[in-house]
């Protein structure tokens, strides 16, 4: 019995429309894997900087807490002194 041309031209058609879908969805999941991979990168970039903010903030806590004290000794040695001294 001979195959059926009209079955034949609809499962050619349908075969397409899964290609073309197959297709589509390869297309969207490589931009889909790339904008990951491009956040990825940010993410680790974002994340080197805020290691080197807190290097940078623990620095200047130190450096504070040393003015800190420097003050509280010059004040220190002021207290009790005339002011009218020279």
């Amino acid at each position: 019995m001979p195959e059926d041309p009209i079955a034949q031209g609809g499962i050619a058609t349908l075969t397409r429309r899964f290609e073309d879908v197959a297709e589509k969805t390869d297309r969207e999941f490589g931009i889909v894997k790339s904008g990951l991979t491009a956040l990825r990168l940010q993410v680790g970039n974002l994340d080197q900087k805020v290691g080197n903010l807190d290097t940078k903030v623990s620095a200047l806590g130190e450096k504070i807490d040393r003015n800190q004290a420097q003050i509280i000794e010059l004040l220190t040695q002021l207290v009790g002194r005339d002011p009218n001294a020279g």
